[in-house]
């Protein structure tokens, strides 16, 4: 049994006794606001999957030297879902710093788990044939087809809206392994990486344990994704080029960031009242929760 009354090792990280948060190697019964950080990490994790990884877009750089990398011809491609994603990131770095290890731990697992049901119902839905008579904005809701469409009335709108459903919908068994193999793997070095920094710094100096673990966190996650979704069908350049790149993105996002943080992180530790220092926390992806003091 864990003695509760002998020294607290994180009490002497606590810069300012007298602004009612504590600093504590042991987690409180409960949080507050845990729950709705949880909800609010799975929900961008979903829509960023669902919403921006389905589209390319890119942005005019007449500023960028010709024939440079990584956009030789003065236009930069990316993924859309490259905005919004790294949000997630931010929420697993305040989670990691507010409630530690074990509860961002926690949160991985049931975002894992709601990408799979993802995954699933995606393919079910895509599997289901489609009524013939099923009209959407890719059919002209049964008035004028749009130009992206097909012109041939023969075919029944129900064929042309399931073609584009699953051209949104759909994916293949690799990107659905390589994405969730990527965020699981990704995520977990994220945490770990801020959990460790945090006692390293003793606490302070933020930025440096946000902008380090997202460098080592998306690092990971783009060595995982981009290799396994798409090696052997891109070619090998086009697949660093993608994974490079989008990884510095996440990164430059992370710290351009950085002060949204700040915010939140000083106004959750406010709330929730505790500075939680992972000292003795079990860093398994499959350990589980010590009893709370």
């Amino acid at each position: 049994m864990e003695n509760t009354n002998a020294p607290d090792p994180a009490a002497a990280f606590d810069r300012d006794p007298t602004d009612g948060i504590v600093a504590t190697a042991r987690a409180p019964v409960t949080f507050r606001y845990y729950d709705l950080v949880m909800a609010a990490f799975v929900a961008i994790l979903l829509l960023s999957n669902i919403i921006g990884a389905a589209k390319l877009t890119f942005v005019d750089l007449p500023f960028w030297p010709q024939g440079w990398w990584p956009a030789p011809d003065g236009v930069f491609i990316y993924g859309a879902g490259i905005l919004f994603f790294p949000l997630g990131y931010v929420i697993g770095d305040v989670l990691t710093e507010i409630y530690g290890f074990a509860k961002a731990r926690r949160v991985i697992w049931v975002g894992t788990a709601a990408m799979l049901f993802l995954a699933f119902m995606s393919y079910v839905v895509t599997a289901l044939p489609p009524f013939g008579g099923w009209e959407c904005a890719a059919s002209g809701f049964g008035g004028e087809r749009p130009a992206t469409s097909t012109a041939d009335l023969a075919i029944p709108g129900g064929a042309i809206c399931q073609s584009t459903y699953e051209s949104v919908f759909g994916s293949t068994w690799r990107i659905v392994v390589a994405s969730i193999t990527a965020f699981w793997a990704g995520e977990f070095v994220n945490s770990f990486v801020m959990a460790k920094m945090k006692v390293w710094t003793k606490g302070r100096a933020l930025w440096t344990r946000t902008i380090g673990s997202t460098f080592v966190g998306q690092g990971v996650d783009s060595l995982i994704f981009y290799p396994v979704a798409f090696y052997g069908i891109w070619t090998t350049e086009a697949v660093m080029t993608v994974m490079v790149t989008n990884w510095a993105l996440k990164v430059v996002w992370e710290a351009v960031l950085t002060p949204v943080t700040y915010v939140v992180v000083n106004r959750l530790k406010a709330a929730e009242g505790v500075d939680l220092f992972d000292i003795d926390t079990d860093f398994s992806p499959f350990g589980s929760e010590k009893p709370a003091a």
